[in-house]
C-alpha cells in the first residue's frame, strides 16, 4: 500500500491511497465467505459454493464491492498512522480507481487538529472581584436561616404580602376548564413568585371563602404558553411568624450556642463561597486571555456538527423537561433567532478552541490523569448529576466515556499550570494567590467546552462511505 497526503487547508487533509490487489486476497475471501453463507445455489450446499460459480450467477462485481467495503477501513487506518495525522471524525471517501486484478485506489478527505502554537503565556494578568463580606451579607445570610424555621398560624383576616393562603385554582382556555386545570388545597407564600403572574393582585386582600379571577400565561400543563382565566378560591388565611433571633434560635438552627457564633461561621462560610467564586472567574479570564493569545483554525465540519449538536440538546431536552419549544424561549429571553444562532456559533467556537489549545498544553507540558485523580473528578460529575458514585461510573463505563472524563482531567490541569503562571489581581488592586484546586479547573474546562464531541476519531473509518 502507499499513501500520501495532500493539506487542503489547517484543518483538512485529503488521503490518496493506492492498494496493489494481491493485498486485498483476504477481503476477497471474507466476501467470498460471507455470499456463500447468504445464497443458495441448486446443486451445491450452502456455504459450499465455488468462488467461480459466485462470480457466474451473481456477478464478480458484488464480490468486489463487499470485498472493498471491507478492506477500506484498514487501508484507511494503516494510511493515517503511517502519515502520523490527528484525524477528527469520519472521512469523505471516493474511490477514483477499481482494476480487478490490479489495483484499488481511493481517497479519504477528513477533518485534522490543526497545528497548534503556544505562545509564552506567563505575561497573562486577569483581574477578579475582590473577596468582601460585609454585615449586610451576614444579616442576609442569618435572615434566610431564620426565614426556613418560619411558623404559621390561620388568621382572620385579609391576605397580605408574606402570608401563606390556601387556596383552590380553576383554569380556563376559550371558556373550556381543562382537564388539568385544577387543583385544590395549594399552599402559596404570597410575594414569592412561585406560580402564577398575577396571583399576589388577586389574593391580596382576600378572607377565607374569598375568591378572584384574573388572566395569566400558563406556565406549564397541556396548555403551557396560551392566556388562561384563571379562578382562586382563598381556603386559609395563615400568618408566617419568624423566630426571634437570639441564642435559643442559634441552638435550634444550628450546632452553636451563640447566636454570634452562628454569626460567625456565616461569614467564614460566606468567606469560602465569595473565594471559591473568585478562583472561578481567575480561571474563567485567565482562559479567556490565553485564547485570546493563540491562533486557532476551527474545522468547518466539526464546528457546524457541535452547533446542530447544542440546538438539538436544547430543544429536545433541556427545552422540552419544561415544556416549552425554541420560539418561546426566544421570547422569554428577549432574543431574535439570529441573536440565538450567533451566540450558539460563538460558544461553540470557544469550545473547540478550548479543547485545541489546552490538549496542546497537555502534550507539551506532558500532564498525566491518574487514578486518584479520575475517581476525585468522577465523585465531583455524579454530585452533580444527581447520580450516586457507582451508578455515574457505570454509566461513563457502559458509554465509553472515560476517555472523556480523562480528557477533562486532564485539561484542568493544563489550565492550573496557566492559572499559576498568571498575574491575578483583585479590585483592591491586591495580587492573589489562588490555591488552584485542578479539578475545580477540569469544571471550569467542562462549562466553556460543554459537548464539545472533539475527541480523537483515529478509529472512525470509511466503513459504509463506500462511493461505488
Amino acid at each position: 500500500m502507499k499513501s500520501a497526503v495532500e493539506t487542503l487547508n489547517p484543518t483538512r487533509v485529503r488521503l490518496s491511497i493506492e492498494v496493489p490487489f494481491e493485498e486485498l486476497k483476504d477481503s476477497l475471501d471474507a466476501a467470498y465467505k460471507k455470499i456463500n453463507q447468504q445464497v443458495t445455489v441448486k446443486g451445491f450446499r450452502k456455504g459450499k459454493i465455488p468462488a467461480r460459480v459466485i462470480d457466474q450467477r451473481f456477478g464478480r462485481g458484488a464480490v468486489l464491492e463487499e470485498a472493498v467495503n471491507d478492506a477500506l477501513p484498514k487501508f484507511y487506518t494503516e494510511a493515517v498512522n503511517e502519515a502520523e495525522i490527528d484525524v477528527l471524525g469520519q472521512p469523505e471517501v471516493d474511490i477514483t480507481e477499481l482494476k480487478d486484478g490490479e489495483t484499488l485506489n481511493f481517497t479519504a478527505e477528513v477533518d485534522v487538529r490543526p497545528t497548534i502554537e503556544i505562545p509564552d503565556y506567563s505575561g497573562i494578568e486577569v483581574e477578579v472581584d475582590a473577596v468582601e463580606v460585609t454585615d449586610e451579607d451576614i444579616e442576609k445570610s442569618v435572615e434566610q436561616l431564620r426565614e426556613r424555621f418560619a411558623s404559621t398560624s390561620p388568621v382572620e383576616r385579609a391576605a397580605e404580602d408574606g402570608d401563606v393562603v390556601t387556596i383552590d385554582l380553576e383554569a380556563k382556555v376559550d371558556g373550556e376548564v381543562l382537564e388539568d386545570g385544577v387543583a385544590s388545597g395549594v399552599s402559596y407564600t404570597i410575594g414569592s413568585g412561585e406560580l402564577l403572574d398575577g396571583i399576589d393582585d388577586a389574593v391580596k386582600g382576600l378572607e377565607a371563602g374569598g375568591e378572584a379571577t384574573f388572566t395569566s400565561e400558563l406556565k406549564g400543563g397541556s396548555a403551557a404558553g396560551k392566556e388562561a382565566e384563571v379562578t382562586v378560591k382563598v381556603t386559609q388565611v395563615a400568618a408566617r411568624e419568624l423566630p426571634a433571633l437570639d441564642d435559643e434560635f442559634a441552638q435550634l438552627a444550628s450546632e452553636f450556642d451563640t447566636l454570634e457564633e452562628l454569626k460567625a461561621d456565616s461569614r467564614k462560610r460566606l468567606e469560602n463561597m465569595k473565594q471559591y467564586d473568585q478562583a472561578t472567574q481567575a480561571q474563567e479570564r485567565v482562559l479567556e486571555k490565553l485564547l485570546e493569545l493563540v491562533e486557532v483554525p476551527v474545522p468547518e465540519k466539526l464546528l457546524e456538527d457541535e452547533i446542530n449538536t447544542r440546538k438539538h440538546n436544547l430543544e429536545h431536552h433541556q427545552l422540552g423537561q419544561m415544556g416549552l419549544d425554541l420560539e418561546k424561549y426566544l421570547e422569554i429571553q428577549g432574543k431574535t433567532a439570529e441573536e440565538f444562532d450567533t451566540e450558539t456559533k460563538d460558544a461553540a467556537v470557544k469550545g473547540i478552541k478550548t479543547q485545541f489549545v489546552l490538549d496542546e498544553l497537555v502534550k507539551r507540558e506532558k500532564l498525566n490523569v491518574n487514578q486518584e485523580e479520575l475517581t476525585e473528578h468522577l465523585m465531583r460529575r455524579a454530585a452533580s448529576s444527581g447520580m450516586s458514585p457507582d451508578q455515574f461510573a457505570q454509566a461513563v463505563v457502559e458509554g465509553g466515556q472515560v476517555p472523556l472524563l480523562v480528557g477533562e482531567v486532564a485539561r484542568g490541569k493544563a489550565l492550573a499550570v496557566v492559572v499559576e503562571a498568571a498575574t491575578v489581581k483583585d479590585t483592591n488592586g491586591e495580587v492573589i494567590d489562588l490555591d488552584d484546586d485542578e479539578d475545580e479547573t477540569a469544571e471550569t474546562v467542562q462549562a466553556a467546552s460543554e459537548e464539545t464531541p472533539v475527541e480523537d476519531k483515529a478509529e472512525d473509518t470509511a466503513e459504509d462511505k463506500t462511493e461505488a
